[in-house]
């Protein structure tokens, strides 16, 4: 494994580690590949960590001031996720045209895909924030709360939609550092970000000294606050002329064509988010049917899941970029080995870890619940649905490696497909007309993410995506 991911370089691993953390100018395209991922992913892997921790901080603050406002912030993050995907989306086009210009040895052109890219984010950040701040009371009612509710935590909604823009920032200009091969800034301005939340968290919500206790308005303005400082980082940095990327205050104006191609790419990054997150929706609906423990019992679950594919995320970030890249140098095959064995260490150690949570659920799901009923439910669901990791690993890198080279139309078709045509009606079959309930449910992920895996194994083999122009 050691040669796999050093290349048979004879730097530590220690060594690597701190290259890979402390920031690096490796030329992604010329070095050996296997050193080019790790250096790439144990940044990106932290990243994804710090962003996880981010919401977990979050909510167990806000957990002190009771049940309305953990509903509060629980019916703003699922209207937050739209944000997200949005976001994400655009972080997907923002990689591919960087990672491009990058490849190309084009830092002028990766400076001005990425201030079109800002200019981007800015201008729907405003679209969501004006009816965010107006209309949040409005809001909280549509969602179910009463009115006194409504009237008491408005302030929250309003302040999280009204910030978003520091959102959308947080999200491009980290892809746009991952892109250009500067990884360890996007994990140093999460972990800012991470630090300044749970120090003002606290304070805000609760009040220390001078400082008057907010409450949950206090957690909005943490969280805004926190992000905000950690946007503030990264454009110091990105307009320090230090980086990879060459970026000037004269570049900020709209260029047509390279916003166009940053929307066109972008929308194929929505649609996937969108279409993935709507499915999980449809999932919890069924299995609500089967009462409160198996709800809670599933949610839990799918939150140890999360944070276990957390690293397989980093990893297939990596591939992204090193697609882009080597693309735009000219390396159709480089890009194509990269991904290639990005795939096999994601899904060794996807694999493991999914051994590890099938043999071991109940304490997992025991840390976060004593109640009986959601630990027998919980450990079903999170065993049933670990045995699936290792297709999980495959897939997340391939669908990256497709983002990777601005092909983000097949990786649309491919999860419509698996998740709408398949995992859907195939949970419905199970649950419902066979009985299968939660286990059915359950089965269905598994059998639809492993599919998802094979169906995109099938297309990149064919290698149309080396032709993307972009």
């Amino acid at each position: 494994m050691v040669a796999v991911f050093t290349g048979g370089e004879k730097a530590s691993w220690w060594q690597d580690i701190r290259e890979a953390i402390a920031g690096t100018e490796r030329d992604f395209t010329e070095s050996s590949v296997g050193k080019a991922i790790f250096i790439l992913s144990v940044p990106m892997v932290l990243e994804m960590v710090m962003e996880s921790l981010f919401s977990i901080a979050d909510i167990w603050f806000v957990s002190r001031l009771g049940a309305d406002a953990i509903a509060t912030v629980g019916l703003t993050e699922s209207v937050m996720t739209i944000v997200y995907s949005v976001a994400s989306g655009f972080g997907v086009a923002t990689t591919a045209l960087v990672a491009r210009r990058i490849g190309e040895k084009d830092p002028r052109g990766a400076g001005s895909a990425a201030v079109q890219a800002i200019l981007l984010a800015l201008l729907v950040s405003v679209v969501i924030s004006l009816p965010g701040i107006f209309l949040a009371r409005e809001f909280l009612i549509l969602m179910g709360t009463t009115e006194a509710v409504a009237e008491e935590y408005a302030l929250y909604p309003a302040i999280i939609f009204g910030s978003n823009g520091v959102v959308m920032l947080l999200f491009i200009i980290n892809a746009i550092f991952r892109s250009s091969g500067d990884a360890a800034i996007s994990f140093r301005v999460i972990l800012v970000a991470n630090l300044i939340n749970l120090v003002l968290d606290p304070l805000f919500i609760f009040g220390w000294g001078p400082v008057p206790a907010l409450g949950i308005k206090g957690a909005a303005i943490a969280t805004a606050m926190g992000r905000g400082i950690a946007v503030i980082y990264q454009l110091y940095l990105l307009l320090g002329g230090h980086h990879r990327i060459a970026v000037k205050p004269s570049d900020f104006r709209v260029r047509p064509r390279v916003m166009g191609e940053l929307v066109r790419v972008s929308l194929g990054g929505i649609f996937q988010n969108l279409i993935a997150t709507s499915s999980w929706i449809f999932l919890v609906r069924i299995i609500a049917v089967f009462g409160s423990l198996a709800v809670a019992g599933y949610t839990i679950a799918i939150r140890i899941i999360v944070f276990a594919l957390l690293p397989a995320s980093g990893i297939a970030n990596a591939a992204a970029t090193l697609v882009g890249q080597n693309l735009g140098a000219g390396h159709p095959q480089r890009a194509e080995r990269s991904v290639w064995i990005t795939s096999y260490v994601n899904m060794a150690m996807m694999g493991l870890i999914g051994i590890l949570l099938v043999l071991l659920p109940g304490g997992l799901i025991s840390f976060f619940s004593s109640d009986p009923g959601v630990i027998s439910q919980g450990t079903l669901a999170l065993r049933i649905i670990s045995m699936g990791f290792v297709f999980y690993g495959l897939s997340m890198v391939m669908i990256q490696a497709f983002n990777g080279s601005g092909d983000t139309v097949t990786p649309t078709i491919i999860f419509f497909f698996g998740f709408w045509l398949v995992e859907i009606p195939l949970a419905w079959l199970f649950a419902f007309t066979l009985q299968w309930g939660l286990t059915g449910t359950c089965l269905a992920i598994v059998i639809a993410e492993s599919l998802v895996a094979v169906v995109a194994w099938w297309y990149f083999r064919k290698g149309k995506w080396k032709t993307e122009k972009i």
